[in-house]
């Protein structure tokens, strides 16, 4: 009565007409039966299945064979079509006109082929372009693919339902480079951080990301504007050094001619010595931390708005500080306020002004709302104590407006700031905190008094033959002076309600992982 049947469906021993499911388990023979006539509707519905996948492919290809013979010209009677931008479309409605770009997305319905177009300017960056006729009956038509290259000629004409209310309706075309299909299985929306990081060159071609790359070139303008408007000048320091600012244990070391020097962490000393010379200086730079760490905050190589200036007080610089954020900001609204609100809809200009708090106060502030050292063992904070970031960022989110924690202990700052004269165990230190990010801007006032320089040299352990330049500063014309940095990839963290440094990075190169 039995039967030879595949393994995985059942098995029967003749002798004692005993059945097996596929897992070995004792089964009756009806529900061996069953198991039988669902393995062969399954081997059926699978052969189905691959006959029509092959009728599929027959067609495409008949149908790829056959769109060889379909030409398509430009019609010499239209007007001739002016070549224009996506950002200019909407100027354009009524005109016929020429967008050359990448095939962002594509969709075949029926007789029509729809084209979101992207040339990286725009907002929205997209034009909905139609093809409809022949013009999708070419051989380049039907093989076209997602971020091939093409010039789209056509009528622009106004249509709500289009992305910019603004469609073109091709009545020619051409393919200028057409990508390949496995395009579609690089990445998608949920791919792992590290394979979106892997696949940055390509992932930077979505709408947010590039978005966000023009926002950061837009405020990187605004910051430039703000200082040129106060009369700053831009200059260049070097980012191959010789000395350190910060600590040493962050320096990317390198042999320069048989010699050792570093990549910059901070051009502040340099800007420095440009203070007597030209009164108020900015730099846009590279910084470098060689911090072996991975967190969502943190880069290996990032760019840093640093400034100095002199003759001027600790609340002088706190005032300056406020004033850049915010006047930055607003220029940054006016400039692109709707684009900006699209990427962060709750981003709102900080009012002034901002929270004065002191590192004594934030450590009573911590101890007092139960923020620790500690989580597991609810360990408190004691003065002298580095506040972590999430013990900072959770004060700060609680708070819910821009901080400037100020004053910190000299223990825990670098030998080049000014202490405060009331109490000289104190620093005329400040970070700047924001809701959501925390840290976007550090800065002091830098110690100008010879002999104290000396002492922070001495206090660090740190030979001052090198610095003989910057201890100059202080023998010849010395006057009291401030200033700060600021990572322009946190400030867009801030500004574009990011929750990873990632994503406003053309090429992040995160600390533990310094892949483009």
């Amino acid at each position: 009565m039995s039967s030879e049947q595949p393994e995985v469906v059942g098995q029967q021993s003749e002798e004692k007409e005993v059945f097996f499911g596929p897992n070995g388990e004792k089964i009756s023979k009806n529900a061996w039966k069953k198991l039988q006539k669902a393995e062969a509707a399954k081997q059926e519905k699978e052969a189905r299945e691959q006959e029509r996948a092959r009728e599929r492919a027959a067609a495409e290809a008949r149908r790829i064979e056959e769109s060889k013979s379909t030409v398509i010209v430009e019609d010499e009677k239209l007007p001739a079509a002016k070549r224009i931008e996506v950002s200019q479309v909407r100027q354009h409605v009524g005109v016929r006109v020429k967008i050359m770009g990448w095939v962002h997305f594509l969709r075949r319905q029926g007789s029509l082929i729809f084209i979101e177009l992207r040339d990286g300017t725009g907002f929205p960056p997209l034009v909905q372009c139609v093809l409809s006729g022949k013009l999708t009956q070419t051989y380049e038509a039907v093989t076209l693919n997602r971020e091939a290259t093409v010039c789209i000629y056509g009528m622009l004409v106004a249509d709500e339902r289009a992305k910019g209310g603004v469609e073109l309706q091709a009545d020619y075309w051409t393919l200028v480079a057409n990508a390949h299909p496995d395009i579609e299985n690089v990445f998608n929306s949920e791919s792992h951080a590290d394979t979106m990081a892997d696949q940055r060159h390509l992932a930077i071609r979505q709408v947010k990301d590039l978005m966000i790359l023009r926002m950061r070139s837009l405020a990187v303008q605004c910051f430039r504007e703000h200082f040129f408007n106060k009369d700053f000048v831009e200059v260049t320091p070097p980012t191959l050094v010789q000395t350190q600012v910060e600590g040493g244990s962050t320096l990317f070391k390198f042999d320069y001619f048989g010699e050792p020097a570093y990549l910059t962490q901070s051009s502040q000393l340099y800007l420095e010595t440009a203070v007597p010379a030209l009164g108020k200086v900015f730099c846009v730079l590279p910084s470098f931390r060689a911090e072996k760490s991975r967190t969502r905050r943190h880069l290996a190589e990032y760019t840093h708005f640093e400034a100095e200036l002199g003759f001027i007080t600790y609340d002088d610089l706190l005032n300056i500080l406020e004033d850049m954020v915010v006047d930055v900001a607003e220029r940054l609204m006016k400039k692109a306020g709707p684009e900006l609100k699209s990427l962060n809809p709750n981003f709102e200009v900080p009012q002034r002004p901002f929270l004065r708090m002191d590192y004594s106060d934030a450590i009573k502030y911590c101890r007092e709302h139960n923020i620790y050292k500690d989580e597991e063992t609810k360990t408190h904070f004691e003065f002298g104590d580095d506040i972590p970031e999430g013990p900072e960022r959770r004060m700060t989110d609680q708070i819910g407006r821009p901080i400037f924690l100020c004053r910190f202990p000299t223990s825990m700052k670098p030998f080049y700031m000014a202490r405060c004269g009331a109490n000289g165990e104190l620093t005329e230190s400040v970070d700047c905190l924001m809701p959501g990010v925390g840290e976007i801007i550090g800065g002091s006032m830098r110690a100008w008094d010879y002999q104290q320089l000396m002492d922070g040299y001495k206090h660090e352990g740190i030979d001052a033959s090198p610095y003989y330049w910057y201890s100059d500063l202080r023998k010849y014309g010395s006057c009291p002076h401030g200033g700060w940095g600021l990572g322009i990839e946190r400030y867009l963290c801030w500004i574009l309600g990011q929750d990873h440094i990632r994503n406003v990075c053309l090429y992040p190169r995160h600390i533990g992982r310094c892949k483009p």
